[in-house]
């Protein structure tokens, strides 16, 4: 199947719901957003005007446990486990050259962007037997005057003689919910491969079956806040990453230059404790000057060193003079 089918005549596809969140838009504008999972759209059978007398496509989503065999003869070239949904896309055109393949898997990015204006389709949450209040937003009656045990009941539902029944479709207690619910006019705000993102909540609760059409596009469309600040983290992240790359070569170098010198201070304290003040008939031993010789460092003569050479030379003088 060309790109071009999906992009000029395919209108809807299917989902099922994920999550309901909130985002924000380029204005500020804070929105409710439901998430839906869009992956796995597979063309199953294509129905054609000449044959099945209208043209559609049909789409197998999900995956189901256990299937029967005709559900699997139905299936067998297109997929290779039965899907959970089936559903038939109506063709607008009758007349289309080109054909979807049976087997080919039919992507969001393709068929919606942000903008467009989509219909939703599910079916409601169940909520079991409800009266009149919670089922049609009745009033109920007074809270006083005798009327105690009346307050959300349903009143008349007729009148007597004339008619003799009560009409059709006379809005009653029963079964609320679990019906085919079609939400008009919402917004597509971001579309991707797996998922698409809605403006505004559609019907149904998570893992239901969802069916997207689309109906027209938003001129004044205003894109999500997010598009714009994830390229700016990601630039931010690539610089840092860059500076951390740079940063332990910079840092390796300067502690190569910066040990050498602390070694040779060392070295040049010890030497000189060694070699400092020693007594008149010792002197500094071959291991401490083969120790400084080889650090490089010269031994130091200190002041009283000095006064004693002074004191034996005067004494040397007394006695050479008596």
């Amino acid at each position: 199947m060309g790109r071009f089918f999906v992009a000029k005549y395919m209108q809807a596809i299917l989902g099922t719901k994920i999550d309901q969140t909130q985002k924000f838009l380029e204005d500020g504008t804070r929105i409710p957003v439901t998430k839906l999972w869009v992956k796995g759209n597979v063309v199953v059978a294509v129905k054609l005007k000449e044959k099945h007398n209208y043209s559609a496509i049909q789409l197998g989503f999900g995956k189901r446990k256990k299937a029967n065999k005709a559900l699997l003869g139905h299936i067998k070239g297109a997929l290779n486990t039965a899907p959970k949904f089936l559903k038939e896309i109506r063709l607008e055109e009758e007349n289309i050259s080109e054909l979807p393949a049976i087997g080919e898997v039919i992507n969001a990015t393709e068929v919606f962007k942000p903008g467009d204006m989509v219909d939703v389709v599910g079916i409601s949450k169940g909520k079991g037997y409800a009266g009149v209040v919670k089922r049609h937003h009745f009033k109920g009656g007074p809270r006083t005057h005798g009327q105690s045990d009346r307050e959300r009941a349903p009143g008349s539902i007729g009148q007597t003689t004339t008619p003799g029944r009560v009409y059709k479709g006379k809005r009653m207690a029963g079964r609320m919910g679990h019906e085919r619910v079609t939400i008009k006019n919402l917004e597509v705000v971001g579309v991707s491969e797996d998922t698409l993102l809605i403006k505004g909540l559609v019907p149904g609760g998570k893992n239901t079956l969802i069916m997207v059409t689309k109906v027209g596009e938003n001129k004044k469309f205003v894109p999500l806040y997010r598009e714009k600040e994830s390229t700016e983290q990601l630039a931010h992240a690539e610089g840092d990453a860059r500076q951390k790359e740079e940063k332990p070569t910079e840092d390796s170098g300067s502690l190569s230059e910066i040990q050498p010198t602390e070694t040779t201070q060392e070295s040049m304290e010890k030497s000189e404790a060694n070699f400092s003040s020693p007594s008149d008939d010792q002197s500094p031993s071959t291991t401490e000057i083969i120790s400084s010789s080889e650090s490089g460092s010269a031994p130091t003569i200190s002041d009283s060193d000095v006064r004693t050479e002074n004191e034996e030379k005067k004494m040397e003088d007394k006695e050479n003079a008596s």
